[in-house]
């Protein structure tokens, strides 16, 4: 059967590097993406040139009306979605709890975690045996901040990352009987220009002495964690994190 993947904020980072792997093991890719149409285009054209399959898809998967047009689009032009990355995700700058207003907040929980559930509701859809599927695979993209908070910095983010470990769980339970395996991955201190958004990008570089393997780690490296996890070499690992934060 042919393997049809969706990667949620992928023009860049974590989520191009998951698509471009994909598409050298053979699925074909769904490239989404929010506002930049040029880097988006970039990695389908990417992928084309290296013999894969893909299209870029423009969609603000916090909002249900484009996640439903998405999936349907992928439906009409790839085929039967086998697989799920739940990628997207942002940051704002740096700041305590007691500064945080409720704006932000809502930005926050809705890109990074209503936007999850919704692309995971059309997936089951579409995945389940009992909605007449053949099963598939989700991967979501968490954080190390989940576990570690986030104290000064981003305790909105780490929670917004904490309730996608919880989705990943208990999704994870609910669907096991219908051919559907949910994981997750929890990146630290990976270079990409996500630390640009907290007003730190050089971030990484920055405190990579004080992680274990004193060096920040790459897109690529979170990338073959989440395909490994959607592959059949992971036919019985279901309810689990790849933590990937260089020992932090």
């Amino acid at each position: 059967m042919q393997k049809v993947i969706i990667v949620t904020g992928s023009s860049r980072g974590i989520g191009a590097a998951t698509a471009i792997k994909a598409a050298s093991l053979g699925y074909k890719v769904c490239v989404n993406y929010m506002r930049n149409d040029a880097a988006a285009n970039a990695i389908v054209d990417l992928i084309y040139k290296n013999g894969g399959q893909a299209i870029a898809v423009k969609a603000d998967v916090s909002k249900e009306l484009e996640v439903e047009k998405l999936f349907k689009v992928v439906d009409k032009e790839l085929g039967i979605l086998t697989a799920l990355v739940n990628n997207v995700g942002i940051l704002e700058p740096k700041t305590r709890v007691d500064k945080i207003d409720l704006a932000r907040l809502q930005r926050i929980f809705s890109t990074n975690v209503s936007s999850c559930f919704l692309c995971a509701r059309e997936a089951v859809r579409r995945m389940s045996t009992i909605h007449g599927g053949n099963g598939g695979a989700i991967v979501n993209v968490s954080s190390a901040a989940s576990r570690l908070g986030s104290a000064g910095e981003y305790v909105d983010y780490a929670a917004s990352k904490g309730a996608i470990d919880t989705l990943t769980i208990g999704l994870s339970v609910e669907v096991a009987n219908e051919n559907i395996r949910v994981n997750g991955v929890r990146p630290g201190f990976i270079l990409t220009d996500i630390h640009a958004s907290g007003g730190d990008p050089n971030r990484v570089n920055r405190i990579k002495t004080q992680l274990p393997m004193q060096r920040g780690g790459e897109p690529s490296e979170v990338a073959n964690a989440i395909l490994w996890l959607l592959s059949e070499e992971a036919s019985y690992v279901t309810g689990s994190f790849i933590d990937l934060a260089g020992g932090k």
